[in-house]
């Protein structure tokens, strides 16, 4: 038992550590290139609930990834392939676009945006978002609780063993 105390205080004090580390893609995050373009977009927050107000985030690069200073963008939003939002194309100055969304409907949302370049042609990059219930992050919860319950016991179980080996 003694073991494992150095172990388990050490997890305690790393933990904090890796809360603010964001070495995952979000889960609503994308990006897609088309001709000399390149669209990500993230949702603010990473699952956005149905009735919620969402802040969805832009942003617009070149082929060598820096920002475009200046373009014009409009969005079509569709739920069971039928268009029920949109919003205009406008012009944004800088790389950047964020605005808030409000969810109506749970599940599955196509954003197609369309990109203008100066000639007026069109290019439509397709993107995925999907919304959650106030539900599903308790099974978020649950699951994670759940891996976290599996490492203890099979630290618990596992390492006096390795510790013996290790010593002899």
């Amino acid at each position: 038992m003694r073991q494992i105390l150095p172990f388990a205080l050490l997890i305690v004090l790393i933990f904090p550590i890796f809360h603010n580390a964001s070495g995952h893609a979000l889960f609503n995050s994308a990006e897609e290139t088309i001709g000399d373009r390149r669209i990500q977009i993230a949702t603010e927050p990473e699952i956005p609930e149905v009735n919620d107000r969402v802040k969805v985030l832009l942003r617009i690069t070149d082929l060598e990834l820096k920002e475009v200073p200046r373009f014009t963008m409009g969005i079509r939003i569709f739920y069971n392939d039928q268009q029920i939002d949109g919003i205009p194309p406008q012009s944004i100055d800088g790389g950047h676009w964020a605005f808030d969304y409000v969810f109506k409907n749970q599940g599955n949302h196509i954003f197609r945006v369309d990109l203008f370049d100066e000639s007026g042609k069109v290019r439509t990059y397709t993107f995925n978002i999907s919304t959650q219930s106030p539900f599903g992050y308790i099974f978020i919860y649950v699951i994670a609780s759940g891996a976290i319950g599996a490492a203890i016991i099979f630290s618990y179980i596992y390492l006096p063993k390795r510790l013996k080996k290790l010593k002899s």
